[in-house]
């Protein structure tokens, strides 16, 4: 009875407050909603797509209700530009809360999720003076290079066990990749290594692997309990759910800290954080370090694996675009060394490959949401301070009044594109104060080795296969089907393995 008294008295109420404030705020237009659950009945995988099909209907900045919460898509690149920009930027540099991240993420205290302010202040200026500075990336080449090392030499040996290595072999590159990128960033972060011939901690490996995924899926759920909280009178097995994820998280980061501090002669980022709690003990907790480690396992691990699988699949779907990449490689740098990071400063050409996978098949196509502070104004329209705004990067990055041919995969448009000129059209890391302060060693790990796989091998289509196009759904734009190819170690991996 009590439920069948408050359900029609909850329509009232968001009825009149739904329409009390269509005639306070000039929002943006939208699509027709429907009572209580606004649009979320619309809310179909893949997301990216049906808001640009929105936008084309009802512009580049246009209105949802998610429930009880007020929802703002932009997909023009000069309202991103007004809206992350002088004032407007810090005023929209908060994030709005959802359950995932209050269990996951420490009660909104990671550098990703924390509300800005002080404490968001002080975590990115760890994360840019004491964890992703410059030298301090520097200092772990040698991590980035063994890895890519390892991973080439896998994949050498794998050809070679079939037809003596002078023919074809099939391969499987997701797991490579991903292997890849979790050792980079776990011996970056903790000196560990978690896959490979040497290692003998695979189930914890396998099972932080599963955690990344199973956070990347339930950050981008779309969870009616975060629109509508009248749901949690009926029960909430996502909440149970994502407490029980950040559980295991927490015990996996509690693990690796207690080893590092049993190791503090080793060279990671974590034992310079423990460091730092020696000197500021109240600030640099056990809570907080686990947050920087969950931040940079989660950013810099599958992000950076999913960009190298899309990137590999447009080079084997454009033959012309490999040759060319390859000839700059031969000719700049030659089949007497493997290429190097410092290499990547005269390959301009292999750069914009990478650009143009970014622009393409952003990992990230709709932006990590932001909520503003006070009450604001993009494109003329009134944007209420709590409203959830979120960034189309994928419709921006196809944008035909932006880019030439957008669909075509084209590394030659960034030929002369400054950083400056392409900030507010290409943003595969975010934009804004909240720009992702790891991007540029996600840049650097996917161009060193997507170069290194172009210079160590050729490469070809699986006979008779067409490769599948096809996004996954939830936070990362995975493809859908794993990436396969024929490949062929060419001259310069002989001298590699000896």
């Amino acid at each position: 009875m009590l439920y069948l008294i408050l359900i029609p008295l909850l329509v009232l109420v968001a009825y009149k407050f739904i329409y009390s404030e269509m005639h306070r705020f000039n929002l943006p237009p939208g699509p027709p909603s429907r009572p209580i659950v606004g649009h979320l009945h619309l809310m179909k995988p893949p997301i990216h797509r049906l808001l640009q099909s929105f936008a084309n209907k009802y512009g580049p900045i246009f209105s949802l209700r998610f429930g009880s919460r007020r929802v703002v898509v932009i997909t023009s690149s000069s309202l991103v530009q007004e809206a992350f920009t002088g004032q407007n930027d810090i005023n929209l540099s908060s994030r709005p809360f959802q359950l995932t991240a209050k269990y996951v993420a420490y009660n909104y205290t990671t550098v990703g999720t924390a509300p800005y302010g002080d404490h968001w202040r002080n975590l990115r200026r760890i994360c840019a003076l004491e964890i992703l500075s410059s030298n301090r990336l520097t200092n772990f080449l040698h991590i980035r290079k063994d890895e890519i090392r390892i991973m080439l030499m896998r994949l050498s040996r794998d050809t070679t066990h079939s037809q003596g290595g002078s023919c074809f072999t099939h391969v499987e590159l997701e797991p490579l990749f991903s292997d890849l990128t979790f050792n980079n960033i776990v011996r970056m972060v903790t000196g560990k290594r978690y896959y490979g011939d040497d290692v003998n901690n695979k189930e914890e490996a396998e099972l932080f692997k599963k955690l990344v995924y199973d956070i990347a899926v339930y950050s981008g759920a779309n969870h009616t309990a975060d629109y509508l909280p009248v749901l949690k009178l009926f029960g909430n097995k996502f909440e149970e759910e994502v407490k029980a994820l950040g559980k295991s998280m927490d015990e996996i980061l509690q693990r690796l800290l207690d080893e590092c501090r049993r190791d503090k002669d080793g060279n990671t980022m974590v034992t310079h954080l423990l460091s730092l709690q020696e000197q500021e003990p109240e600030y640099y907790s056990d809570v907080t370090i686990k947050g920087l480690m969950m931040a940079m396992m989660l950013a810099g691990t599958e992000t950076s694996a999913i960009t190298l699988e899309w990137a590999m699949t447009n080079l084997l779907r454009h033959p012309d675009v490999l040759k060319k990449a390859r000839s700059e490689i031969d000719e700049k740098i030659g089949e007497g060394r493997l290429i190097d990071e410092p290499d990547i400063a005269v390959l301009p050409y292999l750069q914009d490959v990478v650009s143009e996978t970014f622009r393409l098949f952003p990992v990230a196509p709709l932006l990590v949401p932001r909520t503003p502070t006070e009450d604001m104004k993009i494109g003329g329209y009134d944007i209420p301070r709590e409203t959830i705004v979120i960034v189309n990067a994928w419709a921006i990055h196809r944008d035909p009044e932006l880019w030439d041919d957008p669909e075509r995969f084209n590394p030659d448009r960034f030929k002369g594109c400054g950083s400056e000129l392409c900030a507010y059209k290409l943003m595969p890391f975010g934009n804004g104060r909240r720009v992702c302060p790891g991007a540029g060693l996600g840049r650097r790990i996917v161009t060193l080795a997507l170069g290194s796989l172009i210079q160590c091998f050729d490469w070809e289509n699986v006979k008779g296969e067409e490769i599948d196009m096809s996004e996954s759904t939830g936070l990362g734009m995975h493809k859908l089907d794993p990436l396969r190819a024929m490949c062929r170690p060419r001259p310069i991996m002989a001298k590699l393995l000896v």
